[in-house]
């Protein structure tokens, strides 16, 4: 089964919320840059019953080139992952 593109995800939605598909996708694009600054200015993003976007911090670490096998310092970064809610874990698994 293919995945479902952004174009067949925001006609789905219009359809099922009976808005405008237009609305639909405007309302989406603000709620993914509402999400992004949250994350940037907070750390964290929470969306009830779905799940919590948050930043991390990774440390740093020493790595294997898996071409060459050379080893290779790796420097500290920030991540940002996403952590399911358990309601959405329980509902698809």
């Amino acid at each position: 089964m293919a995945k479902m593109t952004k174009s067949q995800l925001m006609t789905a939605l219009a359809e099922k919320t009976g808005m405008a598909k237009k609305d639909v996708v405007g309302f989406m694009d603000t709620l993914v840059e509402m999400a992004y600054s949250e994350v940037k200015k907070n750390g964290e993003f929470v969306l009830p019953g779905f799940g919590k976007m948050v930043k991390m911090r990774r440390a740093a670490r020493m790595g294997v080139n898996p071409a060459t096998g050379e080893k290779i310092k790796i420097a500290a970064k920030t991540v940002a992952k996403f952590r399911l809610a358990k309601a959405a874990k329980e509902a698809v698994l």
